[in-house]
């Protein structure tokens, strides 16, 4: 067992970063990981990490192993954005804190898990960390696509590129790493698009397992205005259900946690004023994580509901391809069915969109209403 057992149809990456490990003549002081959502972008960055750390180059057995893949490893700081965006003081703390020297490992290590989320300013200031490098410290940072960070952070960053795991690799490891029963866990990995965190989910969460049927239901449902506004909003409200789920008893336990911190009752009406304000400073940071989160769920409901269009198009053009969806090969087959190929395109592309607007901070509501009127069926298909 060793500190990459999680990174799955990563073989290349394994071996750029394991020779990095074994030879610092291959290291560099900043490292770029990109790759599509559910890659293991993050998992790669704390396993190299790890092994950075580990006297026998990520045995995943080791002290160093366990806290730098826990995050709780003195030298390994592990930055996940909670808000919209990476706001320049916390990326000034950071390039102060890089230029402190390892204090028990042999390496300093800072992870930023969504370096696409820094601002213009941020980017700028972390920037200057990189063009003047501190040694015994490696940046790794996160990001989709190298377009999403600017070209002067790219330049000066090694680049290594995940791909897309396979769906029986993804099922493997969640039979293996989470104990799920094989046919289970093919379906989720299908269904999840290969997305390793998001195939976990719906492989242990059977209320996401439902959630999601409700969004590709909604693929033929779509007849009139009405309709399309109707399901604009249940599109909306499956988000916020979602996102409630995963946030709600975090959210709880944070505030608990301050109270107890702050030594207060927990079940007084009224707190004294420094409590207050402390709150209410948690409640902000909190609405802004919900936010985002609100966001990212809307997101992912696109991307299950244009998979559904995807399967039709792989269906109408007779393409020898695996369905995403083939527990919905009716619903599939009748979008097909009823819908050219180029009108099929034309949904996606509207999906697309949807998503983009969404992502330049369209309320979410408008740009899923513009979107389904887009989607509207020729007849109802009584499905």
């Amino acid at each position: 067992m060793t500190v990459w057992r999680d990174l799955v149809g990563q073989e290349p990456t394994v071996e750029t970063l394991s020779r990095a490990v074994r030879a610092e003549a291959s290291m560099t002081h900043a490292w770029l990981f990109t790759g599509p959502p559910g890659s293991g972008r993050s998992t790669a960055a704390r396993a190299f990490a790890a092994a950075l750390q580990c006297p026998e180059g990520g045995c995943g057995e080791c002290r160093e192993c366990r806290t730098a893949l826990d995050g709780s490893h003195a030298d390994v700081k592990v930055v996940a954005t909670e808000g919209l965006s990476i706001q320049v003081r916390d990326t000034r703390d950071l390039v102060q804190e890089s230029a402190l020297r390892p204090s028990v490992g042999r390496w300093r290590v800072i992870i930023i898990e969504d370096a696409d989320r820094l601002t213009e300013r941020a980017a700028d200031a972390l920037l200057k960390a990189l063009e003047e490098p501190t040694p015994r410290t490696v940046w790794m940072l996160c990001a989709p696509s190298l377009e999403d960070v600017i070209i002067t952070i790219r330049s000066r960053s090694r680049h290594v590129r995940l791909r897309t795991p396979s769906v029986h690799a993804v099922a493997e490891l969640l039979e293996r790493r989470d104990g799920v029963d094989a046919p289970m866990a093919l379906h989720a990995a299908r269904a999840a698009q290969s997305h390793i965190g998001l195939a976990r989910r719906l492989a242990r969460d059977e209320g996401a397992r439902i959630r999601r049927r409700d969004v590709i239901a909604m693929a033929t449902k779509i007849v009139g205005v009405g309709d399309a506004v109707d399901a604009a909003a249940d599109l909306a409200q499956i988000a916020d259900e979602e996102s409630t789920a995963s946030t709600a008893e975090r959210d709880a336990a944070e505030r608990s946690r301050l109270l107890e911190t702050l030594g207060a009752d927990p079940t007084a009406r009224t707190q004294p004023p420094h409590i207050r304000s402390q709150l209410a400073a948690l409640e902000k940071e909190q609405r802004t994580r919900a936010t985002r989160h609100a966001r990212d769920m809307v997101d992912r409901s696109l991307v299950d509901l244009m998979s559904v269009y995807r399967d039709a198009l792989v269906v109408r053009l007779g393409s020898n391809v695996d369905l995403i969806n083939p527990d919905a090969i009716d619903r599939v087959r009748s979008l097909g069915a009823v819908f050219s190929a180029e009108q099929l395109l034309r949904c996606l592309d509207a999906i697309t969109e949807a998503r983009e607007r969404i992502n330049a901070n369209v309320p979410p509501l408008l740009a899923l209403e513009a979107m389904a009127l887009q989607l509207r069926v020729p007849r109802d298909l009584n499905l």
